[in-house]
């Protein structure tokens, strides 16, 4: 179960990656910051679930 959790986290890690870094690329290419204000949200909610996921597995590690 452990695996699975740091496997998670490690795609969702990736994942808030490529939405900063299409985030920074939009606002840097566009006047217009509505799409990088939705894309930088999206990368805040991305991080909460890969913090969540390697508290979890770390407890996980620790007591089974």
């Amino acid at each position: 179960m452990s695996a699975i959790l740091n496997n998670a986290a490690t795609i969702v890690a990736f994942l808030v990656f490529l939405v900063l870094a299409a985030g920074l690329l939009n606002l840097l290419r566009t006047d217009g910051g509505n799409t990088s204000q939705k894309l930088m949200r999206w990368r805040v909610g991305l991080q909460f679930i890969a913090v969540v996921l390697l508290v979890a597995s770390a407890w996980l590690a620790k007591y089974f």
